[in-house]
């Protein structure tokens, strides 16, 4: 039975399953809720025997447009934000079941793709591009640091340097230029990506899905052997900020559409 979910959507079908982000009006921007059903989804694909390869895209103008930072936080004990709590729940739990899963997946990026859409897109097998989307790892604008896996996933695959200056300066990495580096499989024109992207993850499909699984698995191992102690340290890590001012201002700058003033705090 296709489950029924409120900010995703989920087919199958032809031995693909379909997960489409679907909070358009908010660029698909993430809520507890829909890391909920993007956990169970992932999940529900993974064990699926139908199911030999998965496609993830992003509804409307973007992919995803990370975290919905308007969205309340829940507070620790000591009455500070809650930083952690739903890396650790929902969030790292979405990247390390894709990267267990015994099939591929695609991600299919469109316009915006930040925060933990970025991790989310990275965490994928394989990642197409519209010619008109762009990475963005903008957490330094509100004092915190990038989460979700993307540490390791940019260290291993673009290097310190690269790494560094997309976390530290926060700007946006064009799809082409993303492509250079190598972040990114292909690059199409916008009006043609979900064509692309569907003949791809039919193509992995048709392929042999044991031999993809255990070669997923062997890439893992030599390149995320410590995935999860990089999870666990940026959960750490980010819990760190809760405290300073340098959050609590580039939160409140966010929301009220300014410029934050940073302390170094």
């Amino acid at each position: 039975m296709t489950p029924r979910y409120e900010d995703l959507r989920y087919t199958t079908g032809d031995g693909l399953a379909r997960i489409e982000l679907h909070r358009p009006d908010a660029l698909n921007a993430w809520t507890p809720q829909m890391g909920s059903e993007l956990l169970d989804a992932v999940r529900r694909a993974s064990a699926d025997d139908t199911v030999r390869a998965v496609l993830v895209t992003g509804a409307g103008r973007a992919f995803c447009a990370g975290a919905d930072v308007k969205n309340a936080r829940d507070l620790t004990p000591d009455g500070d934000p809650d930083l952690s709590s739903r890396l650790r729940e929902i969030y790292n739990p979405i990247v390390t079941e894709i990267r267990a899963a015994p099939k591929p997946f695609v991600a299919a990026v469109q316009g915006a793709c930040a925060g933990l859409g970025v991790s989310l897109a990275l965490s994928c097998d394989l990642l197409v591009a519209a010619d008109d989307a762009y990475l963005l790892l903008a957490f330094v604008r509100i004092g915190v640091m990038p989460d979700g896996g993307t540490t390791a996933f940019l260290a291993e695959r673009i290097g310190l340097t690269r790494a560094a200056e997309l976390c530290m300066l926060g700007d946006r990495l064009p799809a082409g230029t993303a492509l250079r580096w190598g972040l990114v499989n292909a690059v199409h024109p916008a009006g043609r990506l979900a064509e692309e992207a569907e003949t791809l993850a039919r193509r992995l499909a048709q392929a042999p899905t044991v031999a993809l699984a255990s070669t997923k698995q062997a890439l893992g191992a030599a390149a995320q052997r410590r995935l999860a102690d990089q999870l666990e340290l940026e959960a750490t890590l980010q819990q760190r900020h809760a405290t300073t001012h340098d959050y609590a201002e580039g939160r409140a700058a966010f929301v009220e559409k300014r410029r934050a003033v940073f302390r170094g705090c």
